[in-house]
């Protein structure tokens, strides 16, 4: 007598409800991540007014955060891996939120700029602890879709932080946004203190008594680690003249210094078998912010000035942009579920290239430019949901945090350049020309890295036994090698 099996369940009723408690605790954080970052471009002119800032040192606090991204970013993911993504997670929201309550006590250029650098390295931080909690949390087979739903909660903290703007600073002042950063921060922290840990590094690594140390590599000798600390120093320094007025006129040498020392921390810490791994992911990571960043960083100048669009008219489009980037996160948690998270990455982003002139085409139609914004936006910057998935999958449970938060961070550097190269760009040609040429070109060049799995065949080159994706592996990960 044949017995029929019972239903597969809806794949919301998969995830347990400690599950969702996880991902809804996780998403509060990151949705606190994207109101405080985005702030600082919300009250830039204010700020600038009362302490008479140049055009150039306004830029620099928001490049700011671009600085200590790569070290929040592997510092806070190295504590992950070796006392669990919890406690990373609670110590990423204290040092951003803290970052954003010093803000507003800020009383010059120099000590905002302070705040902001710690604002990097908790929001760095904030990113890959919260990834990989939610993922390694999840179900298997659905960690496309807590990766993209994660995600989107950063547009909700964007579109949050400007509906909170129009309230608080006409009438409160600009100091006020930033002291408002510590509320929702209780409310987050408060949500965390009883969650469990993510189940597949306490099986991974906690229930084995491991204690992985994911900077090993740099510290093996006294003269390396003298080395390497040279090299923080060369680097961290670089890029604050590289994003601030004192580099004028050395930002080419401070660049490749900059470059250089990075690079060397990535070959160290991939090792033998991983270090292609790492330079190629840092270099796919930096060409997807490098494509989506110009129209994040320069489309409300690109309306203001181009388009005469008023400030409401300007709010309005954004509100598109913002609906779309999480229409986009949300789908593409179900299409990487669906047909694996590479090709759901590349295949979006492909289509998105139909949106990207008919954009800058449209002139004086607010709501079709809103439609091809919110379709431009779902299809390129909402995509990269599935950044989390993406990247995480190359790296074992033991490292992963690091490895992530080092390689997404370092590209992230790609969104400080993005801003300076479009307006470059556009000294030679008008900025919706310029923008459309480097979003296009950008998007391409990451189609290609990410549809033909680059940083995996590269890898393999010097890693033949790789595992091809971590994070679908439900059984006990092998041992990591001491050369990674």
């Amino acid at each position: 007598m044949q017995t029929t099996p019972p239903p597969t369940p809806p794949w919301y009723r998969q995830v347990s409800r400690t599950q969702w408690k996880s991902f809804l605790a996780a998403w509060i954080g990151y949705v606190l991540d994207g109101f405080d970052f985005v702030l600082i471009t919300l009250v830039l002119t204010e700020i600038s007014d009362e302490f008479g800032l140049s055009t150039v040192q306004a830029a620099s606090l928001i490049s700011g955060a671009f600085i200590t991204r790569w070290l929040g970013g592997a510092v806070l993911g190295a504590l992950g891996d070796r006392y669990g993504r919890k406690l990373s997670m609670v110590l990423s929201i204290l040092l951003y939120s803290v970052g954003t309550f010093a803000c507003g006590f800020a009383w010059n250029y120099h000590s905002l700029f302070a705040a902001r650098l710690a604002i990097g390295m908790g929001m760095a931080g904030e990113y890959s602890a919260s990834a990989t909690y939610v993922m390694e949390s999840w179900p298997a087979a659905l960690r496309s879709r807590a990766s993209g739903f994660l995600i989107s909660g950063f547009s909700v903290g964007s579109v949050l932080a400007a509906q909170v703007y129009n309230w608080v600073v006409p009438s409160l002042g600009w100091r006020w946004m930033f002291y408002l950063g510590l509320i929702p921060i209780a409310i987050a922290l408060w949500m965390r203190r009883a969650l469990p840990e993510a189940e597949e590094w306490t099986e991974s690594v906690a229930d084995k008594g491991a204690k992985p140390n994911p900077f090993r590599p740099l510290f093996v000798t006294r003269g390396r680690a003298t080395v390497n600390t040279v090299l923080v120093v060369v680097a961290t320094v670089s890029l604050f003249l590289v994003f601030t007025p004192g580099g004028a006129g050395m930002v080419p040498v401070l660049s490749v210094l900059a470059g250089l020392s990075l690079a060397a921390f990535a070959v160290q810490l991939g090792g033998k078998r991983g270090w292609a791994l790492y330079l190629s992911m840092i270099v796919t990571l930096f060409f997807a912010f490098l494509y989506s960043w110009p129209i994040q960083a320069l489309l409300p100048t690109y309306l203001k000035t181009e388009l005469g669009y008023s400030t409401d008219q300007v709010t309005d489009v954004l509100y598109f942009a913002g609906f779309g980037t999480m229409a986009g996160c949300w789908a593409a948690g179900f299409l990487g579920d669906r047909i694996g998270a590479k090709k759901a990455y590349a295949l979006t982003l492909l289509a998105s290239l139909a949106f990207v002139y008919p954009v800058f085409a449209v002139q004086n139609n607010l709501l079709l430019l809103g439609i091809l914004l919110f379709l431009l936006q779902a299809t390129s910057f909402g995509i990269s949901g599935l950044l989390p998935r993406y990247i995480g999958g190359h790296f074992p449970t033991a490292s992963r945090g690091a490895a992530l938060g080092f390689t997404y961070n370092v590209g992230a550097l790609g969104g400080a350049v993005a801003p300076v190269l479009g307006a470059h760009l556009a000294s030679g040609m008008d900025l919706g020309q310029a923008l459309a040429v480097l979003t296009f070109a950008g998007t391409v060049i990451v189609v290609v890295l990410v549809g033909f799995d680059v940083p995996a065949r590269l890898n393999r080159l010097t890693d033949p036994d790789s595992t091809p994706d971590h994070l679908a592996v439900v059984t006990t990960e092998k041992p990591v090698r001491a050369d990674r």
